[in-house]
């Protein structure tokens, strides 16, 4: 039926009111939605500008100024009361140094005490009911290591034996987990701490311990690292026999199963390990020793920063490099073929810088399955990787962080934390992937608070997303707003800002529940953790703005952070002070003295403080 009202015109001739110019402009684009504990907010793409993301929740944060509860009182921002001290926020805390399972399968961790000087503790779980963990380490002992400073891979746990590096003369020490007798020394006594040993693995074959040795006894020169084997009767010590050594830093001594090859991860001056490093394998002869070895992957002209070697039953050797994607992902070396493939190409990062040793970012399950977990701009995820089919499958636990990953049997040990949730270690029956949403226990936290008590102050990070100096490049922080169950702010009131810069450089502000975040955020501040041009969990691109510019970058993404969320507007510009550490407060009152763009002068507070 043709109306009278309408014209009549061939298909594809009619002239519409919706020109190209409106279609163009008039879309924005939906990334997400979500409901924070401050506010609901949505991330827009918007057309007009770019099509940039940000998160558009500038309207909708009531930092409790919007709905007025006749149980809260009215106070300025920055002057709320709250129950989370300075004295509180100090002693919370407790370190963890690493996670492994014993022979006979109980739960061991490495704990931090702040309580005694930082002392390091083998702890083991006792279950029952209540969750209970004794002490392995004698009181006499400090499990931890000083290798390249940052130490990490201080014990390792093979069977019912444990063996470990004592920080006051950084000996190697074995410890029976079932006999209850003292350690025993498997090192020579130098005299001091100056030769010391990290990550390693037994070879039971030959019963000895494999590991890294950093020997400082050559004074006013560097030192010599090497990968040595330890002989593990302790009746007799012996100077470590050498494995291999030539080159500057060594890391990830690993075997594979019938101890006839080693892999292990180099790299040289004036490179770090993310840099450039390389993926070593060797033969070992009947006796132990290595017959001839070749390099698998950062070969001469070829930039990539390969870590986190593990052998597969069938003598696959995975590991997690960056050449393709320029992001850390899943390699496999082909033993018969003699080469290398990625898994699963994606923009995400697999594992994280190795300042420390002991990282361990995914586990060989099966020959066709690997479970693994990852970082994508700023939140952590866990899934399978399905060999056969290049596949992945990502399984659901309630936490933002989640790292160093332990598999027993059936059960998933492995480090996690969330908004609120401090650092802990999970027990995740693996029995229940197929229903997505894992089943699991928090077996240990650092934090001995009641935190149920001290939800109603606690902040939950939005993750933003904002533009830096440099054209086209975007940088991310995570923003906490002010949050305290018992205060609301003047109608029209802004908060003052917080902007926090991580140490490292090549560290990352992560949303795990940190205290001395809430201290401000409670009080009435808002904070803002800023992962600047040079942070991790970005790729290589991102993480190498900071070469040649470190000091320049960081500081002018910090202070492009404070001024795009000044912009909204959601905080006071007229207090807005940066968080740092004392070689950023150089560089800032150098450089930045003034919070350029708005000309207020900032406050600077040192790290130290906090």
């Amino acid at each position: 039926m043709i109306s009278t009202a309408k014209k009549e015109a061939a298909f594809g001739s009619w002239p519409s009111p919706l020109t190209a110019d409106l279609a163009a402009l008039s879309a924005k684009k939906l990334g997400g939605i979500a409901v924070s504990g401050h506010g609901s907010f949505i991330l827009e793409g918007r057309p007009t500008e770019s099509g940039f993301y940000r998160p558009a929740f500038a309207a909708r944060c009531s930092y409790s100024t919007m709905k007025m509860s006749t149980t809260k009182k009215e106070a300025a921002f920055g002057s709320w009361a709250s129950p989370l001290t300075a004295d509180l926020v100090a002693s919370s805390g407790k370190k963890l140094g690493g996670i492994s399972v014993s022979g006979h399968g109980s739960f061991i961790l490495l704990e931090g005490r702040p309580t005694e000087s930082g002392r390091g503790v083998l702890v083991q779980h006792i279950d029952g009911p209540n969750d209970v963990f004794k002490d392995i380490t004698p009181s006499e002992f400090n499990v931890r290591t000083l290798v390249h400073e940052y130490g990490g891979g201080a014990f390792t746990i093979d069977g019912d034996d444990v063996i470990f590096s004592n920080y006051k003369d950084q000996r190697l020490y074995l410890q029976s987990l079932t006999s209850g007798g003292q350690p025993i020394p498997l090192t020579p006594d130098y005299g001091g701490n100056e030769v010391r040993y990290a990550d390693g693995v037994v070879d039971r074959r030959l019963n000895r311990f494999i590991t890294v040795r950093e020997d400082n006894r050559l004074k006013n020169k560097e030192p010599v690292n090497e990968i040595v084997a330890v002989e593990l009767s302790g009746d007799n010590i012996k100077e470590p026999e050498v494995l291999v050594t030539g080159n500057d830093f060594y890391s990830f001594p690993r075997l594979n199963t019938d101890a006839s090859r080693i892999a292990w991860i180099e790299w040289s001056h004036p490179c770090l390990p993310w840099d450039k490093s390389e993926l070593w394998i060797g033969d070992l002869s009947s006796e132990g020793k290595i017959l001839k070895k070749s390099c698998v992957a950062g070969k001469s002209g070829v930039i990539e920063s390969p870590t986190e070697p593990k052998w597969s039953s069938k003598g696959d050797l995975f590991y997690i490099s960056d050449r393709e994607t320029g992001f850390w992902n899943l390699y496999c070396w082909d033993a018969k073929k003699d080469c290398s493939s990625a898994i699963l190409p994606m923009e995400a990062e697999f594992s994280r810088p190795a300042w420390g040793f002991g990282n361990s970012s995914y586990e060989i399950l099966d020959d066709c399955t690997i479970l693994c977990s990852y970082r994508n701009k700023g939140k952590s995820n866990i899934g399978i990787l399905d060999l056969m089919s290049h596949s992945f499958k990502q399984l659901r636990l309630p936490f933002t962080e989640i790292f160093d990953l332990l598999v027993r049997d059936n059960w998933l040990f492995v480090e996690v934390a969330s908004p609120s949730q401090p650092l802990s270690v999970a027990k995740v029956n693996l029995g229940s992937i197929d229903s997505m949403n894992l089943d699991y226990t928090v077996l240990w936290s650092s934090n001995s608070l009641k935190l149920s008590e001290y939800s109603p102050y606690l902040s939950t990070p939005d993750i933003i997303e904002f533009p830096t100096e440099r054209s086209g490049q975007t940088a991310f922080a995570n923003f906490y707003p002010p949050h305290n169950d018992d205060y609301c702010a003047p109608a029209a009131e802004k908060p003052p800002l917080l902007v926090r810069c991580h140490g490292g450089p090549t560290a990352e502000a992560r949303t795990s529940l940190n205290l001395s975040i809430q201290f401000w955020t409670s009080r009435g501040w808002a904070v803002a953790d800023v992962n600047y041009g040079g942070s991790t969990g970005y790729g290589r691109e991102y993480r190498e703005r900071l070469y040649g510019a470190w000091g320049i970058v960081d500081v002018d993404d910090c202070c492009s952070c404070a001024k795009f969320l000044v912009r909204y507007p959601i905080i006071d510009s007229l207090r807005t002070p940066f968080w740092y550490g004392c070689w950023y407060i150089m560089m800032f009152y150098i450089f930045k003295f003034v919070f350029y763009g708005y000309g207020h002068a900032t406050l600077v507070l040192p790290s130290f403080m906090f």
